[in-house]
């Protein structure tokens, strides 16, 4: 089980996506969730982004600022997955 960085609701692993911060400092969605590198969860919802933007949920997770462009890159993420 897992915790949302956005609804802090616990969820299992398979039901969320997991972002992950590389050792060069990248960050990337994991859709295998196998991929080296620190995590965190966040369910497949635009609304659960838009609170984990709102809540700073992803800095306090890596301890530091996310760039805009790592959150452009998720909306994108999501709507496709909500399209799905």
């Amino acid at each position: 089980m897992r915790k949302c960085v956005g609804c802090q609701e616990m969820k299992s692993k398979k039901e969320m996506l997991r972002i992950i911060r590389t050792q060069e400092g990248e960050f990337l969605l994991d859709a295998t969730g196998k991929k080296n590198g620190r995590g965190a969860y966040i369910c497949p919802s635009s609304e659960c982004l838009s609170k984990a933007i709102r809540q700073k949920g992803l800095e306090r997770s890596f301890k530091q600022a996310i760039p805009q462009d790592v959150y452009e890159m998720l909306e994108r993420e999501m709507r496709e997955s909500e399209s799905k």
